[in-house]
């Protein structure tokens, strides 16, 4: 197997825009410098999801997750490091330049890698079938096009044939060297009692199921047999990289078309999805004929808040189906509801009107999901006062499920018009059923709670040592260890935690900005860095960081920093001809413009100063973002953790602030600030060591000698910590306890 090389990744990082990226996968709205949305990683119905174009990095304020254009990728798609450096390079057509792995590179290839490589031969492979081969063309090609699918459709679909044969998959799977054990796992292959291999999906059209970012995760075969005895559809059982309740087919041709619209349709089946967007429709997805599921709606809402759910004519499977849409509702989606005429499904719909037809159709016929489901619970419940009851119950459950008070008293409103029934008791039903749902909440919280407990309980001391480890890397808790009497920094990690994240933010942020000039024993002096001031005080006192995870991201940034000095003049370089252009082309302008020598020369002036201003800030900009750029798709998960982490800011001026005056920024204030976050952590030590010297003196007894010597170090302590108050003055930070 081969892997990236330096030259190629660092052209993908460089070319990676963060906000094309995520919008591919969420719907972004500007706010400000940055953008926004709802969070991918988990359920949010405020986004919290924020993505600064000009740091390159994302984060959810919320759940904390995000990162560079490559992590976000590696968190969203469980892709490794360089599955989404490829990803990259596909999507901005950079060609990749590959090295031989070694031995330990290629044991680091995961099962859900390898999955997913057999998953996409096995794609390649249905493809070859359906348009090469005599039998995919007589059976597979001739069944598409005489369901009035197209070539283009096939293709944009991937659509392909599987054999009729008992392991043509797995015979030419393993003959290109796939190990047959992924071929069993993705659920392309059976394995029989006698150890043998077969083909799940022989004799069938194949309709691949594809990932957000178009990774292959699963399949759809549909029999051309007659033979009722044999299943019309086979689906991919659940495995490590297909989990069905969470992919919706059809996302990853429809997710563009979502977002322009801003509205996602909802079919049922493989086919209505094909046919719609062959039909022009293209923003249209489907549950793939199960019922809709919690995370195929998380996975709609990131892209729109609004759905039309299309059915047929079929009453039962609409009363079926009925619950979906209070699913839809509690995520606070706005809901449209369409029902084709009688006899048609989106499939047969598609296949016979024009895109306008079909959008006009849509656009008439569409209707709240009140009116909705009213015409359907009441159409046979008019005289029957105890199903007309029940109806008025279920709708007023669906209702309880939306989030927004004020949407709610709406369809309060709405309800009550429809059904003849009192608005107050509607209000009071709805309110009852939000009381009774947050009370089942509550009491499911406290048996999870309970059942927790009771895990703890049973808790080994190594589940202990490894949770303790977890949260405040690396304190030992191993009793029998020496390490503990010998290792002071490692007994206060957590203490010294907010300390020394203070410090490396300032490193991760700020590392190449000069923050002060250093001054030799001669009297000349050079500008310094704030990655060279923070090494010159730690190195010094002989300080280092007690949290593991920080001092990875430490010596990473150190070892990011080994060619700034070219990348800098490359920098400079390259901002100087752009100042040059600058200049060239608004002195043209000014001669092309100027009407006497004073306005050339005032004009000439002004442009000096815009260029030269032009140049200062994208030089800072370049110093600034030094440390982060190499640091945040470092593939070491630690490394980019903590980097994405230190630098997101959640909060930012409003333009109040910023039109109307000149605020100083905390890059301003560089030359104060380190300084004062070194000696504070410094003072944290100091702290420490005097309470370990008190607790001393306490055990020493009468000890003359021993006492001697612990008061003389704790007088030293005192007069350091006097020395670091003249420093920090009034506005020490306490350590926090």
């Amino acid at each position: 197997m081969r892997r990236i090389d330096r030259e190629t990744v660092q052209k993908i990082l460089d070319t990676a825009d963060i906000v094309d990226v995520v919008s591919d996968f969420v719907s972004l709205k500007r706010r400000g410098a940055n953008y926004i949305g709802l969070c991918p990683f988990h359920n949010e119905r405020t986004p919290s999801f924020s993505v600064s174009k000009s740091k390159g990095i994302c984060k959810c304020f919320s759940c904390g997750k995000g990162g560079s254009p490559v992590n976000f990728l590696m968190e969203l798609e469980q892709m490794s490091y360089h599955d989404a450096l490829r990803y990259l390079a596909k999507k901005y057509h950079i060609e990749i330049k590959e090295h031989e792995m070694t031995d330990a590179e290629r044991e680091a290839v995961t099962e859900r890698e390898s999955m997913l490589a057999v998953s996409e031969f096995a794609l390649q492979h249905f493809e070859h079938n359906l348009n090469n081969t005599d039998d995919g063309r007589d059976i597979g090609l001739s069944y598409f096009h005489e369901r009035g699918i197209n070539d283009a459709a096939i293709k944009k679909f991937r659509l392909g044939y599987s054999l009729e044969k008992r392991d043509d998959l797995a015979s030419t799977a393993k003959a290109k060297g796939y190990n047959e054990k992924y071929l069993v796992d993705s659920g392309l292959c059976i394995q029989n009692e006698q150890g043998k291999i077969y083909d799940r999906f022989k004799g069938r059209v194949m309709y691949p199921i594809l990932s957000v970012s178009g990774k292959v995760l699963g399949f759809g075969g549909r029999t051309l047999r007659k033979d009722k005895e044999v299943a019309k559809y086979v689906n991919s059982p659940e495995s490590v990289i297909y989990r069905k309740s969470y992919e919706l087919y059809g996302l990853y041709q429809a997710k563009q078309a979502i977002v322009k619209k801003d509205k996602c349709i909802l079919v049922e089946g493989y086919m209505d999805v094909i046919s719609m967007s062959q039909s022009g429709i293209e923003n249209v997805v489907a549950s793939s004929g199960t019922s809709l599921t919690e995370g195929q709606i998380r996975l709609i809402h990131r892209f729109t808040e609004n759905v039309t759910v299309i059915y047929d004519s079929d009453p039962a499977g609409i009363k079926a189906s009925l619950r979906g849409i209070d699913m839809l509702l509690a995520e606070g989606m706005n809901i449209k509801v369409v029902l084709l005429p009688e006899g048609d499904d989106p499939d047969s719909f598609a296949q016979n009107h024009s895109t306008s037809e079909i959008e006009d159709y849509l656009a008439a016929h569409e209707q709240d999901f009140i009116a909705f489901k009213t015409a359907i619970l009441l159409k046979d419940a008019e005289n029957d006062p105890h199903q007309r009851s029940n109806a008025i119950k279920d709708i007023v459950r669906s209702i309880s499920v939306i989030p927004d008070e004020i949407v709610r008293s709406e369809y309060i409103k709405e309800c009550s018009r429809r059904l003849r029934a009192d608005e107050q008791m509607l209000t009071r039903s709805v309110a009852q059923k939000i009381a009774e749902r947050i009370e089942k909440e509550a009491q499911q919280r406290q048996r999870q709670v309970a059942v927790q407990s009771l895990g703890d309980l049973g808790q080994t001391t190594t589940d202990f040592q490894s949770t303790q480890q977890e949260e405040s890397e690396p304190i030992v808790v191993e009793q029998q260890s020496s390490a503990i009497e010998d290792s002071y920094d490692n007994r206060y990690s957590a203490f010294f935690k907010p300390f020394e994240r203070e410090v490396l933010r300032y490193v991760l942020k700020y590392g190449m900005v000069e923050m002060c000039e250093s001054c030799d024993e001669s009297g000349n002096t050079a500008p310094l860095t704030v990655m060279d001031y923070v090494w010159s005080e730690l190195n010094e006192d002989d300080i280092h960081f007690t949290n593991r995870n920080y001092s990875i991201a430490y010596n990473a940034a150190f070892e990011a920093i080994s060619s700034y000095k070219d990348d800098l003049q490359r920098e400079i370089a390259k901002l100087t001809e752009k100042r040059s252009q600058l200049m060239t082309n608004g002195i043209a302008e000014i001669q092309r413009t100027a009407t006497n020598l004073t306005d050339i020369n005032a004009k000439e002036q002004a442009l000096t100063q815009q260029c030269d201003e032009a140049y200062f800030k994208d030089l800072n900009h370049f110093k600034t973002m030094y440390v982060v750029r190499e640091l945040i798709s470092s593939p070491d998960d630690v490394v980019r953790r903590v980097t994405t982490e230190l630098i997101s800011e959640k909060y930012v001026l409003s333009k109040v602030h910023t039109k109307y005056a000149k605020i100083e920024t905390e890059q301003d204030k560089l030359n104060e600030l380190v300084p004062r976050a070194i000696y504070e952590w410094k003072d944290a030590i100091l702290e420490n060591q005097m309470r370990d010297i008190r607790q001393k003196i306490k055990e020493a007894g009468n000890n003359a000698e021993e006492l001697t010597a612990l008061m003389s170090r704790q007088m030293e302590l005192k007069q350091l910590k006097s020395e670091f108050a003249k420093f920090l003055g009034e506005r020490i930070v306490a350590p926090r306890k």
